[in-house]
């Protein structure tokens, strides 16, 4: 048997901070005891002991929203599953859930197969899958039900990029329907995508082909009124409603509206959309091709109302959408048409140590810190208790954290296998320092000792929140 004890920490949890040693025995947590009781001092006999003296015990990171190897603008999403999940691991989260994509006139069981083959033998964290639905009929609506028995209990649809992945909402009636009668979980892209395309097309005719123009084509009202539409939807279908990367004051007032109602009806945003704003976008020189993600960023006004969602639980999650792209040779595909900027951001290696900060500088608890980093994406995606809090039963999935240590975020020093960081610059105090995933030390004092294959698939349950 293998046996790990971490002791003299401040055990964080989304429910409780305790100062307790924690005793790992075969990949799982066995035993939480007071730092120095008698039930402490005996477990350190043929015991591997990690002194977490003045830093914090917390659960590994859920990221619940990664793109790695996404197929997107001619290109691909420069982190595999081997970098993105590496990367991960150094930013204290262990494990991640990425989208598998069905293309248009292909089963959902071979989008699935394709994202298994990418991801088999090459994480170094745990993973499982949510499935794109980018054509809703009748053979792929039978297909939910046999994902959601095995384990793939999220679907995701497209309000916008029509052409790509678009649904109208006869589709999306069609598969909220269906996850109502089989458990499953939609989740919604919710940006009005046939009015955006107007806009773009307005935009470039008119000679606005610069960067910033991606945020002022993508209306906040267009944003808000998606999500609308996406949860009358959702209601007439008697199913849930997941939406994914909120960036906007006005959408959060319709999650709220719908809460308020006691619909089941829940909320992501993303590091970007909390820490960054259209005054990145409208960097000189192309700069601004950095920050091009859809949802787009927001002006900085917008940032208060997402703090004020997830103090008051109208958003649940945070998540990075991680999907980067390198400047050089990716994002420069829309030099002179904004249009053509691969969407998507980094950001799987910041998440953990960016919410740190913001317990910091007020916005959260610590205890919510690891709520919406942590346990609520797993309960939310069927990982709970395996995942997400230090408990008996649970797998040893542990971060311990210096909550003094001060670092400086930049694509020098960061693990993602993309040419830029989206923080650059950015001073922040707490970092990582040691991390397990199920008992193994994947970091250890910031030495990655991880191996690509150490990850493994998880096959999740149903929304816990239902």
């Amino acid at each position: 048997m293998s046996r790990t004890v971490i002791t003299g920490g401040l055990v964080i949890t989304a429910a409780d901070e305790i100062h307790a040693d924690v005793l790992v025995e075969d990949g799982r947590v066995t035993a939480l005891a007071a730092h120095g009781s008698d039930a402490a001092a005996g477990w350190h006999e043929g015991a591997a002991v990690l002194d977490a003296t003045g830093k914090y015990v917390i659960p590994g990171g859920v990221d619940a929203h990664t793109h790695m190897e996404l197929p997107f603008g001619g290109t691909f999403a420069s982190d595999t599953f081997e970098t993105g999940t590496r990367a991960a691991a150094w930013g204290g989260t262990t494990t991640i859930v990425d989208f598998a994509v069905q293309k248009q006139g292909s089963a959902l069981r071979e989008g699935l197969d394709a994202w298994h083959a990418k991801a088999d033998a090459q994480c170094s964290i745990d993973y499982a899958f949510h499935m794109i639905l980018s054509d809703v009929n009748e053979h792929t609506l039978k297909e939910m039900d046999g994902l959601v028995e095995e384990g793939v209990t999220s679907f995701k649809l497209f309000m916008a990029y029509p052409g790509v992945f678009y649904s109208d909402d006869g589709q999306i009636l069609r598969a909220m329907q269906r996850a109502a009668g089989n458990g499953g979980l939609i989740m919604m892209h919710a940006e009005n995508g046939i009015a955006i395309d107007v806009l773009v097309e307005q935009a470039l005719k008119a000679g606005r082909t610069d960067p910033r123009y991606h945020g002022e084509v993508r209306k906040v009202l267009l944003e808000a009124e998606a999500t609308h539409r996406a949860i009358q939807l959702a209601r007439v279908a008697g199913s849930p409603l997941y939406v994914v990367h909120v960036s906007a004051e006005e959408a959060v007032a319709e999650l709220a509206q719908a809460r308020d109602a006691g619909l089941p009806v829940f909320g992501e945003t993303c590091p970007q959309y909390l820490f960054l704003s259209t005054d990145n976008l409208a960097e000189p020189d192309f700069e601004g091709a950095k920050y091009v993600c859809s949802t787009p960023l927001r002006p900085r006004e917008h940032q208060a109302a997402l703090w004020r969602g997830l103090r008051t639980d109208d958003l649940q999650v945070v998540s990075t959408d991680h999907c980067p792209f390198c400047f050089a040779d990716q994002k420069e595909l829309g030099r002179g048409d904004f249009s053509r900027i691969p969407n998507g951001l980094p950001g799987v290696e910041n998440r953990m140590d960016l919410l740190h900060q913001a317990v910091l500088d007020g916005h959260l608890t610590r205890r919510r810190w690891i709520d919406i980093a942590c346990a609520t994406p797993a309960r939310m995606f069927g990982l709970y208790p395996r995942k997400g809090t230090i408990a008996p039963g649970s797998d040893a999935d542990i971060v311990i954290y210096d909550p003094g240590a001060r670092q400086t975020l930049s694509a020098a020093t960061h693990h993602m296998n993309v040419d830029y960081s989206a923080y650059e610059g950015k001073e922040i105090t707490g970092r990582v320092e040691t991390v397990l995933s199920r008992g193994e030390t994947v970091l250890n004092a910031r030495e990655f000792t991880g191996h690509a294959g150490h990850g493994q698939y998880i096959p999740r349950g149903t929304c816990q929140f239902l």
